[in-house]
């Protein structure tokens, strides 16, 4: 058992049992305790937690139902591995949930990260690369999605390098902005499918040098 095992089972049962276990299992995966494709096992995770096989059965089972953990033949439980496509479908959802979820406190954050990238126009990429950081975090908050928005952040720092360079690219940063003008509108107007949409694009639009970026994804995990 795995030290302050008591403490966690104490906590574990308190409430809301396969919640907790769920989020202890999930933060581990989210902090690199458990990688990609590394088989998650009932009874070693029990162990670690202090609790029997049923409510870890169970947390897995709500973790894959969020994308966070696979079922594979013969090898069981394991951590899911982040996919070109599912990042995109990520991305896509953050979007959606933002214009279903706004808030007045997030719709304003929208707005002035907006309107900060828009001052930075003129200052050149670098400058305007940390208020597009800015916006893109403001959209991730907007969603209110614990699970998606951890993933995002993970993903946005290992990417870094790549999103600055992109940046760079003739004309980028212009019409980066007028992209995100388009995004902001839809989301202000709740329409999901349209946000999803224009975010898709968003991120898409450097055609072959995303798809690049994309691949390296494996090397980034490993650096």
């Amino acid at each position: 058992m795995a030290p302050n095992a008591g403490a966690q089972m104490t906590d574990i049962h308190a409430a809301a049992p396969n919640g907790k276990l769920r989020d202890l299992i999930e933060q581990a995966i989210l902090t690199g305790d458990f990688g990609p494709g590394e088989k998650l096992e009932e009874v070693a995770l029990a162990q670690r937690f202090g609790v029997s096989r049923t409510p870890v059965r169970e947390a897995l089972h709500q973790l894959s139902a969020a994308g966070l953990v696979e079922s594979r033949p013969r090898r069981g439980a394991v951590v899911a591995t982040i996919t070109p496509e599912r990042l995109v479908e990520m991305f896509e959802l953050m979007a959606k949930l933002a214009a279903r979820r706004l808030t007045p406190e997030t719709e304003v954050a929208i707005v002035e990260a907006h309107k900060a990238c828009k001052a930075a126009l003129a200052k050149g990429p670098d400058a305007y690369y940390y208020e597009n950081e800015r916006f893109h975090f403001a959209i991730y908050a907007a969603s209110r999605n614990g699970f998606l928005i951890e993933q995002a952040t993970a993903l946005h720092r290992r990417l870094k390098p790549y999103r600055r360079l992109q940046l760079r690219v003739r004309n980028r940063v212009a019409a980066s902005f007028d992209e995100h003008a388009a995004i902001v509108d839809a989301i202000r107007d709740g329409k999901a499918k349209k946000a999803a949409t224009l975010i898709r694009d968003h991120i898409s639009v450097q055609g072959e040098r995303f798809a690049d970026l994309m691949a390296s994804l494996p090397s980034l995990k490993a650096g």
